[in-house]
């Protein structure tokens, strides 16, 4: 995929692979898609879902990194000592609506990081964003939070082609026609 000027990643915080295996690799599909450079995630250590996202790298392209963190905290702490903006998706937040334009324009200098939530968010990621921000006040999902504000950073981010794929969908309304490149 074409590099982003400034570099886009994501933390899932406290995945769980007995109740969350399905939703933190779809987290991870929806960030390489819309165009996310990286991808980390905490809680448990869970290889199959670095082993998914590998595979899927070799065969439709792109340079999308996966990665676990054990050390969620520390992790964001130093984004924002390297100048990152961290951004916490809540259902708790403020509005997106009212604050995509300040983020798009932080994004023109800085690296953006955001965070998605798993069981019980501690207090302290609330405390270091530079953004708590809501899709909704309702609760909903966090692959769907993750893809709409993904678009509204960037709406061209479905359209940017990905390097070195091996396989290529051509798109068509009556069949599934994939073709080998």
């Amino acid at each position: 995929m074409t590099q982003n000027v400034y570099k886009l990643t994501i933390l899932r915080l406290d995945h769980r692979p007995y109740r969350d295996k399905r939703i933190t690799t779809h987290c991870a599909l929806v960030s390489r898609a819309f165009g996310a450079n990286e991808f980390y995630f905490s809680g448990v250590e869970d290889s199959t879902i670095i082993e998914v996202l590998s595979k899927i790298n070799e065969n439709w392209g792109g340079d999308f990194k996966i990665e676990y963190t054990a050390e969620p905290l520390s992790f964001v702490k130093k984004f924002k000592e390297n100048q990152g903006i961290v951004i916490h998706l809540t259902m708790y937040g403020l509005p997106v609506l009212e604050k995509i334009e300040e983020i798009k324009k932080e994004k023109i200098s800085k690296n953006l990081l955001l965070i998605v939530g798993g069981s019980k968010v501690p207090k302290e990621y609330y405390e270091l964003a530079d953004f708590n921000i809501a899709i909704g006040n309702q609760p909903h999902s966090e692959v769907s939070a993750l893809g709409l504000i993904l678009y509204l950073i960037d709406p061209d981010c479905m359209n940017k082609p990905f390097d070195n794929s091996k396989i290529k969908i051509i798109p068509s309304n009556t069949i599934k026609k994939v073709i080998s490149l």
